[in-house]
């Protein structure tokens, strides 16, 4: 079955969701999913509706030019995406492998559905893990001083590949700010903390000496500002005095890729939607 998504944003008014769900019933489409959202203070609507276009009397190229014509009475911002659009994902993967292997796993599984052509990585310590899912592997070490030249030849293979999605896997560089902005909402990124706690580095070291009851780790878009991107996913898990470092870090791990797995599915699913440094996720 082919699905049509279209997930939109506008200020709140009386006919927006009934001119929409017309637009769909009028031209033989079957709505199978429909959410939205009304933020009170900015007086703001957030929707998503998903329909079937098999017996849809508007051809697939010109759905976009159609609905334009409903968004310009309600200022709409809006995507219009279609499931058979598979995206193309890059994994940017650092030297740990549970993020890294949960995700091809995923996506071999059909769990995630996209097509995952290659993995960059500053090392090759997970190439074994890309050559064991079938995807080409590229080491792009990365110094201060080779950092611009080296982020040139990662937009090449991304643009080779033609790339719409990147996961950082645990992947410890730092991009730049072209980068992320040739990239806007579409680099996912996990953090071993469940932020806005513990930023920056060890933070499992910093939890621990906190005594804290609860850990957690955070799914974001990647932004200018470290770690302080639109969040998408968090989770926690439950430790206690009995818990050493290395149980800390268990956790953590097994929190980490549960994290990263939901938003890249979030989005690839197209139910995100990103408002000022906050995110909507419908269900």
């Amino acid at each position: 079955m082919e699905t049509t998504t279209i997930l939109l944003t506008c200020p709140d008014s009386k006919g927006i969701v009934a001119n929409v769900t017309d637009f769909v019933y009028k031209n033989d489409g079957n709505i199978l999913h429909a959410d939205q959202h009304i933020d009170d203070e900015s007086k703001t609507l957030f929707m998503r509706i998903e329909f079937d276009t098999a017996n849809f009397k508007i051809e697939k190229e010109r759905i976009r030019n159609k609905f334009n014509e409903i968004a310009v009475l309600f200022d709409m911002n809006y995507s219009v995406k279609f499931s058979s659009e598979i995206r193309n994902v890059a994994i940017f993967a650092g030297k740990e492998e549970h993020c890294l292997f949960d995700i091809l796993l995923k996506q071999k599984t059909g769990e995630l559905k996209c097509n995952i052509p290659l993995i960059i990585s500053n090392h090759p310590d997970t190439e074994n893990i890309a050559k064991f899912f079938g995807c080409k592997y590229f080491v792009i070490e990365k110094t201060p001083e080779n950092k611009i030249s080296q982020e040139t030849n990662e937009k090449e293979l991304l643009e080779k590949f033609k790339i719409d999605t990147v996961v950082l896997a645990k992947y410890m560089q730092i991009l730049s700010p072209d980068f992320i902005k040739d990239y806007q909402n579409r680099i996912i990124n996990v953090h071993h903390s469940f932020l806005p706690a513990f930023k920056g580095a060890k933070p499992y070291l910093q939890a621990y000496k906190a005594g804290v009851k609860l850990i957690g780790a955070t799914a974001h878009y990647v932004t200018e500002e470290l770690d302080n991107g639109s969040i998408i996913e968090q989770e926690v898990a439950r430790v206690s005095h009995r818990d050493t470092l290395s149980d800390f870090i268990e956790k953590g791990k097994t929190v980490e890729k549960m994290v990263l797995a939901r938003a890249l599915k979030a989005h690839l699913e197209n139910k995100i939607i990103v408002y000022g440094n906050k995110t909507v996720v419908f269900d």
